[in-house]
């Protein structure tokens, strides 16, 4: 098989780019659930082709937090409570069923890859790098729920946290969030170390009610959803 030529390469790169940072600025609220897309907007913010903002806006429907409809055009994902509910509710269930098919104790491997994401996702956090908290947030959940030995449930927890993404990501930048989301990853890894199942389960669901709430509080209220940068001062003093 040949290699990929380097200007195949170079357009695939600068694709992901784009879509990174159209996707970055929406699940970090810079722009806002119901807003247009608009293509020449799109292209001077970001100083892009047409082309490649027209693939991220493809590929970021297909990760559902973008909507595309004929006559209306591309606009960010916006969901009702009912629908951030039921879509929790799906949510809830595969992780429970995930984390109660992890044998305990967990295998020491799995386990001390575990602690290297958390240390990591400590460490974006005293730094209050937004894009590394997200990542390494997404990346410690799919590493623990990879312990369960079913690479399709995986999928399908993964396809489920794409859709909560708007709701979720917000409160990475959110002082009080951001600590709970910490504490609680600590905890996991020490019930892994344990023999209790149902405890890992109840707190791997738990983990998630706080940007569940916290999205529906402001939907209810109709708070905007506006720009967060800033909502988190760079040292939180974790290793206190």
């Amino acid at each position: 098989m040949s290699e990929a030529s380097p200007s195949a390469t170079c357009r695939e790169d600068g694709q992901a780019e784009i879509q990174r940072r159209i996707e970055e600025d929406i699940i970090f609220g810079r722009l806002a659930p119901g807003s247009r897309l608009v293509e020449d907007t799109l292209m001077a913010r970001y100083g892009a082709s047409r082309h490649y903002v027209r693939q991220a806006l493809v590929q970021l429907e297909r990760l559902g937090i973008v909507r595309r409809e004929k006559n209306v055009g591309a606009t960010v994902r916006s969901y009702s409570p009912d629908e951030v509910r039921q879509i929790y509710e799906v949510r809830e269930m595969l992780t429970r069923q995930a984390a109660l098919k992890i044998p305990l104790p967990a295998p020491a491997d799995l386990v001390a890859r575990l602690k290297e994401i958390q240390a990591d996702y400590a460490r974006h956090a005293e730094a209050g790098d937004l894009r590394g908290m997200h990542e390494t947030n997404d990346a410690f959940h799919l590493v623990l729920f990879s312990g369960c030995g079913n690479p399709y449930l995986v999928q399908t927890l993964q396809d489920y946290m794409g859709l909560t993404l708007p709701m979720r990501a917000k409160n990475l930048a959110d002082r009080e969030g951001l600590l709970i989301s910490l504490r609680q990853h600590d905890i996991m890894i020490e019930l892994l170390q344990g023999t209790d199942s149902w405890a890992l389960a109840q707190l791997c669901v738990d983990h998630m009610q706080y940007s569940k709430a916290d999205y529906l509080a402001r939907a209810a209220s109709g708070a905007p959803e506006g720009p967060i940068w800033g909502a988190i001062t760079p040292a939180l003093g974790i290793a206190d």
